[in-house]
């Protein structure tokens, strides 16, 4: 099957090494553990390109995409705003490149990045620990109305 390259518009094929293997939309879905409507969202947001088109039109992804999908999806549960997560992508992306200044700024902007991250981890942890703690409290209470087993 015959694809084009969003880079640079040339046709490319499922085993063309350069890009690895080109999945579906479904599969891609599958394999990182989203829907495919969360892909889709993510697309229309600026997160994630699909790297090729099937010639039917059908989103194709490889193995690098799917592992920017994997950062959107671990960034989620911490509460980085759809900005946030473009402006995260945007310091990776460009550190493959940048040297210098502009590289020590990629560089700072990702520190603070790692500090957000961190922090709210903190912040979820301790709500799990309350969590926890009112469960605890439930089923002392719960063990102390049902009274001995008979």
């Amino acid at each position: 099957m015959a694809t084009t390259n969003r880079d640079t518009g040339s046709e490319q094929h499922r085993s063309d090494p350069a890009t690895g293997r080109l999945m579906q939309i479904g599969e891609a879905a599958d394999r990182v553990g989203l829907s495919i409507r969360t892909i889709r969202h993510y697309e229309e947001a600026g997160l994630i390109v699909p790297s090729a088109r099937s010639e039917g039109g059908f989103r194709l992804y490889t193995q690098p995409d799917l592992d920017r999908l994997a950062v959107v999806k671990r960034m989620k549960p911490l509460g980085f705003t759809l900005d946030e997560m473009r402006n995260l992508l945007t310091v990776v992306d460009a550190l493959d490149t940048a040297t210098g200044v502009d590289r020590a700024a990629l560089l700072d902007r990702l520190a603070m990045f790692h500090t957000a991250a961190a922090a709210r981890v903190t912040a979820l942890r301790d709500q799990l620990a309350l969590a926890e703690g009112f469960a605890d409290t439930l089923r002392t209470t719960l063990d102390h109305h049902q009274g001995p087993a008979v």
